[in-house]
């Protein structure tokens, strides 16, 4: 009897022992919007942290769309339960900066952790959107990309077009879409995905215009929007009304639920995300590659410099100081520049930091596949401007939805392009004015 209770014992102090590792791991709860290969790379990256170390464990949950997933967010802070990290994309980053409290900026969490973090190697075109005007970085940097050209390389053979001379002009685009609706791409000659980031945000940068006053937003909530005053923006909006009538251009769609469309071959030119990538190279059945997005050669200056897309990663208010040590471990877990080398070139998003980009870049990697270093290059391509820095404006979620109709309802013979522009700056600045007035400072 007294070797069983010592038996019993020694099995129960085995128990107790071997079980309080995990009894004092501390959660981490990471909210994120992505699907397919790159919800694939989340969970492995959550995989990879928790198998290198025994205090943390970080658990992945998917939220839906980028607009779902900033909704769950928000209303998850307001019941007391939000996540630790919450993953938005860059056109949430103005709500997300005016919500004091509900955030705790990623410079103050590194440093109050003891984490060495220096914003400056991070690539600036990236850390200037989800910094202060200080350069104080609010969110972590995570799938950055930017807009790009892609194209079916078979496609272009076909109706007699160079597949290693891509249009880079928007002329040459309408050309190149009517060259190719005529060799059989009848439902589609050119798309894009994204409508207003690729017609309005992406647009207005590449071409350096102001999308409106202070600085696109980006110096305070009252900016004012002006775009509907450019003639550039009132002959793009004309051109693509008019191409839409015989499908040369066929509209895809307010966000990426168009992408299909190129993978599938049914649209030979998509303009969308260069994190497109890993469905494309997943999906594509034919011969494909990317280029800078076109530009209308009359424009002075353009092409300038494309802006960032994608989206950072949040940390949440509210949470213990030892929760949000472990946040801060992830990210540095995260910013490790073989890990980054290993993400940009598995995934298509930007290596964040200077180090990852000039690793690959010495490699010779982009020799073979230049598609995956053509947004950094559209990124570099020129010392951003005032117009091209990016865009910060509250409630742009919403205001993007109503930039959306006005065009939907252009390309529908419903409103004329300059009406319909007009629209979109009238009804956009009633809602950032409605944003200015109820944002906390």
């Amino acid at each position: 009897m007294t070797v069983k209770l010592t038996t019993f014992a020694s099995v129960a102090a085995f128990a107790l022992a071997t079980a309080s590792p995990a009894l004092a791991q501390t959660e981490i709860q990471w909210w994120h919007a992505l699907t397919g290969a790159n919800n694939d790379v989340v969970v492995k990256l959550a995989e990879e942290f928790n198998a290198s170390q025994k205090d943390y464990k970080v658990v992945v949950a998917y939220k839906g769309s980028y607009p779902d997933t900033l909704n769950a967010g928000i209303a998850a802070f307001r019941a007391g339960n939000s996540p630790h990290i919450l993953q938005v994309f860059e056109v949430g980053t103005g709500t997300m900066m005016s919500a004091k409290g509900a955030v705790k900026p990623v410079h103050e969490m590194m440093k109050e952790a003891g984490e060495t973090f220096d914003p400056k190697a991070y690539l600036p075109a990236i850390t200037g959107y989800y910094s202060t005007s200080k350069g104080e970085m609010l969110s972590m940097p995570f799938n950055s990309s930017s807009m790009v050209m892609w194209y079916n390389k078979d496609a272009f053979k076909k109706a007699g077009l160079d597949p290693d001379a891509p249009p880079k002009t928007w002329p040459e685009v309408f050309e190149a879409g009517k060259k190719l609706k005529a060799a059989g791409w009848d439902k589609c000659g050119f798309t894009n995905a994204w409508a207003t980031w690729a017609n309005i945000e992406q647009f207005g940068a590449w071409h350096n215009i102001p999308l409106s006053t202070k600085v696109n937003g980006m110096e305070g909530f009252d900016a004012v929007l002006t775009f509907n005053k450019s003639p550039i923006f009132l002959k793009h909006w004309t051109n693509l009304v008019e191409l839409q009538k015989d499908k040369t251009y066929d509209y895809s769609g307010r966000t990426n639920t168009g992408e299909g469309r190129f993978t599938s071959g049914e649209c030979p030119i998509m303009l969308t995300s260069s994190g497109f990538f890993g469905n494309v190279k997943a999906n594509a059945k034919f011969d494909w590659a990317n280029a800078p997005m076109p530009y209308y050669p009359d424009a002075p200056g353009a092409p300038q410099n494309s802006i960032i897309g994608g989206a950072s990663l949040w940390v949440m208010g509210g949470k213990t100081a030892e929760e949000y040590k472990g946040v801060a471990k992830f990210f540095t877990f995260l910013s490790n520049v073989d890990r980054q080398v290993k993400l940009h070139t598995e995934s298509g998003y930007l290596p964040i930091t200077k180090a990852a980009y000039e690793k690959v870049k010495a490699s010779g990697f982009y020799k073979d596949k230049p598609y995956l270093e053509t947004p950094i290059l559209e990124l570099n391509n020129k010392e951003p401007t005032e117009n091209s820095r990016g865009l910060r404006y509250g409630s742009l979620v919403q205001i993007r939805d109503v930039w959306s109709e006005e065009l939907e309802a252009a390309l529908a013979g419903q409103k004329s392009p300059q009406a319909a522009l007009d629209a979109a700056a009238e009804r956009g600045n009633q809602m950032l004015r409605q944003f200015e007035r109820t944002a906390t400072r």
